[in-house]
Order: C-alpha cells, then sequence, then structure tokens
C-alpha cells in the first residue's frame, strides 16, 4: 500500500491540521506513507536522515544502525540527542509521536518512541537506539503493526480522518483508547463525540489498557445508530495506582454513511473523571 498526500507550502507545512517549521530543510512538495517494504530499501543500514516531529516542528538528525521489522537508530551527536529530549519535554518515554523523515527530498510519514534502550554505537549521549516505524513496519515480538504506531504514521500522513471514517466500532474503540495511552489529543478528538479539552484529563493517566472487549460480527450491526460496546479497561493513575472500569462504551452515529463516534462526556462520567454537573 502507498498514499501519497499532496502539501502545498509557503512558510510552514500544515499536516493534519497542525503547523510545522520547515526552517532550511529542503521544503517538500508531498508528504509519502509508503510502506516499510520500500522505506527498507530507500534508508538501508547507516544511512542519515532528518527526523521532524510534528507538533512541535524541531528536527534532529539520526542514522540507521540497524533493526529488520523496523528501523533501529540513533541521534548522530549529543546536540542532537539534545534536541529530541527536548521534544520529549526532557524525558525519555516509550510514548508514540507522529514524525516525517526526511531524506534526500523525500517526506515520509512515520512514528518514533523516546526510549533509548539496547545497544549503541555513537558517541552522543544516548544510551542506546530508539525506533521508528513506518507503514507495515512490525515490533520485535509481533506480525502486525503496533496499533499506536500506525495512528501517528496516518497522523503525519493526514489520513487520521480517512481511516475513522471506515473503521467499525471495534477499530474506533481499540484507537480511541490508544489515543488516551499515548496522550494525543488529536488521535482522541478524531474519535469522538464531543469536542473535550483532553489535555486536562490525560495528563491525569500514565497508562491505559484494554484487557477486553467481546467482538461481534460486525454485520450483527450494520443497520444501527447507536450500540453499547461491554469493555474491560486497567488504567494506572498519575500518584493513585491502578484503576479498573468494567461496564460500556456508547458509540453513535448520525446516519448508516457517518463514521462511529464514542460518547466522551458518558465515557468521562462512568470513570469519575467529571460530573454530570461539569
Amino acid at each position: 500500500m502507498k498514499a501519497v498526500i499532496v502539501c502545498f507550502v509557503s512558510i510552514c507545512l500544515f499536516i493534519n491540521s497542525t503547523i510545522v517549521f520547515a526552517n532550511n530543510d529542503q521544503i517538500g512538495i508531498q508528504v509519502e506513507m509508503i510502506p516499510w517494504e520500500n522505506v527498507n530499501n530507500i534508508l538501508p543500514k547507516y544511512s542519515k536522515f532528518t527526523v521532524m516531529d510534528i507538533e512541535t516542528g524541531k528536527k534532529f538528525q539520526v542514522q540507521r544502525r540497524a533493526g529488520s521489522h523496523h528501523a533501529d537508530v540513533q541521534p548522530l551527536n549529543a546536540k542532537e540527542t539534545k534536541i529530541m529530549k527536548e521534544i520529549y519535554g526532557g524525558e525519555w518515554s516509550w510514548k508514540r509521536r507522529a514524525i516525517i523523515v526526511i531524506h534526500n527530498g523525500q517526506w515520509i510519514a512515520a512514528s518514533m518512541h523516546g526510549m533509548p534502550h539496547g545497544a549503541g554505537a555513537l558517541e552522543n549521549n544516548f544510551p542506546g537506539h530508539f525506533c521508528i516505524h513506518f507503514y507495515g513496519s512490525t515490533t520485535h515480538r509481533t506480525n502486525y503493526m503496533d496499533l499506536s504506531h500506525k495512528l501517528m504514521i496516518l497522523k503525519a500522513a493526514g489520513m487520521l480522518k480517512e481511516y475513522a471514517g471506515s473503521a467499525d466500532p471495534y477499530e474506533v474503540i481499540s484507537a480511541y483508547i490508544a489515543g488516551i495511552k499515548q496522550q494525543d489529543a488529536k488521535i482522541i478528538s478524531i474519535f469522538s463525540l464531543q469536542i473535550i479539552n483532553w489535555k486536562k484529563y490525560v495528563k491525569r493517566i500514565d497508562n491505559i489498557q484494554l484487557n477486553r472487549m467481546p467482538v461481534l460480527p460486525v454485520e450483527d450491526f450494520i443497520g444501527d445508530l447507536s450500540l453499547e460496546i461491554p469493555v474491560e479497561i486497567e488504567l494506572i493513575m498519575k500518584n493513585a495506582g491502578k484503576k479498573y472500569f468494567k461496564g460500556k462504551i456508547y458509540l453513535v452515529r448520525f446516519s448508516h454513511a457517518d463514521a462511529w463516534k464514542i460518547d466522551s462526556v458518558r465515557f468521562l462520567q462512568d470513570n469519575h473523571f467529571i460530573t454530570e454537573k461539569e
């Protein structure tokens, strides 16, 4: 699969309603969502390229050192490591972030995490390497795309709305929970019925996991406009430990052609994040 999103640029690049400053790099005419099997050849081992963070517009230089299912990369030097750490607010994190990889004039949609791990070979104040995923790349332990990485790649390519428009209710719930896990207001909002100040709520959550969601054939609700899906969710609250939710997530759509949306107000009320008076 290869999708190309054309973005015309003057002073800055607009991607998925996010401003990314291009500075002095080549201005890309298009952002491409290229399959990993092709990127693996475009960015061979030891190749150097630029990583641009979608949210902040910050850029840093890296080198691919290894990786067969995705790219294992390292910042080129201590200066580049410092920029990467600034992107993560000064603390290393497994949180995924939407990025654009810039190489030889190509702008490629991708996703990274921000946690040094494993071996490292460069003198860069970075204790190990980190991973960059492209469309179709997988983790070391699975044969499928990590959902959070997939959503970040779609975000970088400007294709989140397209994905949400065709997602079934189970995919919507999984993506919604993944957005909360990554503390990404843009992703959560795409799947939410209401406009919510998500930063206010996600900062209370260190982690969230969808433990159980019975899945029925999609044909069973093809004619429905509202659904109640039973779920079991585990949350790790900041400074408060684990919390469990066993209940239902409510979804609606306004016509059979519309995308499914989650009733976020009810979800937040059921988890005691807000009261009915708020």
